[in-house]
């Protein structure tokens, strides 16, 4: 599979190309400009075509709420969200809601 680096042309005779995303070095979030021209076999080549791809987040956070199991009477506790997390980003809001007795 071809690599795509920035300004680096790749040529193929396949008309799609994977892009290959490094787990460790992905593509930052917000718009990449992809270009494709395409020559015949008489050898002319076409006006580049563009496109915009938006690199976005989609995945949703998960919460990780923890506490005491067992509360003294009368006395505070601390709950905590510190361990919940984001794959692709970084938790910053916490919201912490009292739902009642069950």
């Amino acid at each position: 599979m071809p690599r795509l680096d920035v300004n680096v042309p790749v040529q193929s005779d396949q008309p799609t190309v994977t892009v290959e995303v490094d787990a460790a070095n992905p593509l930052p979030p917000g718009r990449h400009r992809y270009q494709l021209a395409v020559t015949d076999d008489s050898g002319n080549t076409s006006a580049p075509d563009t496109i915009v791809v938006i690199v976005a987040d989609r995945e949703r956070p998960t919460a990780v709420l923890e506490g005491p199991a067992v509360a003294d009477f009368g006395k505070g506790f601390v709950l905590s969200g510190q361990r919940s997390f984001d794959i692709g980003g970084r938790i910053v809001s916490y919201t912490f809601t009292y739902l009642g007795p069950s």
